[in-house]
C-alpha cells in the first residue's frame, strides 16, 4: 500500500512529519486536504480507521470552530462532519494512512507505528532541532 498524508503545508507539525515519511525513503502521496477538500464518506472512513471521533479530530484553533459554534460538547458527530466538509481547516492535520493503519499524527512521533519502513537516521526540523531519532 502507498503512504498517503493529508498535508497542510503551512503547518510545522504537519511538515514534521511528511520529513519523517521522506526520512524513511518513502515518497507519500500528499493530498493537500485544503485545496482539495473532504467527502463525508472519505472523513467517516478515516475517522473509523484511526478509531477516532469527528470531534477528535476537530481543530479548535486557528480555525472557525468557535465562531461556528462546534466547540459546544452538544454538537452532534454529524453537524461536525457536516462543517468539516463545508470547511476544510476544521480537520485537524496531519492524517496519515498506511497499510499499517491510520491515525491523526500529532505529536509527530504517532506516525512511527504506521511507518513501514523503519527510522535509521535522526530527523531535524528546518531550524536544525530534533524531531525524531530512531
Amino acid at each position: 500500500m502507498t503512504t498517503v498524508i493529508h498535508h497542510n503545508p503551512a503547518c510545522g507539525t504537519s511538515r514534521n512529519v511528511l520529513a519523517v515519511i521522506r526520512a524513511t525513503g518513502t515518497e507519500p502521496v500528499v493530498i493537500a486536504y485544503l485545496q482539495t477538500g473532504w467527502t463525508r464518506p472519505q472523513l467517516q472512513a478515516l475517522f473509523a480507521a484511526a478509531d477516532i471521533t469527528p470531534r477528535d479530530a476537530l481543530r479548535t484553533t486557528k480555525s472557525p470552530a468557535e465562531e461556528l459554534g462546534l466547540l459546544d460538547p452538544a454538537v452532534s458527530d454529524d453537524a461536525l462532519l457536516d462543517a468539516m466538509v463545508a470547511h476544510p481547516v476544521l480537520v485537524n492535520r496531519p492524517i496519515v494512512c498506511t497499510a499499517k493503519g491510520v491515525a491523526l499524527c500529532r505529536p509527530p512521533d504517532a506516525v512511527l507505528p504506521l511507518l513501514e519502513i523503519p527510522l535509521t537516521e535522526p530527523v531535524y526540523k528546518e531550524d536544525g532541532a530534533l524531531i525524531l531519532a530512531p
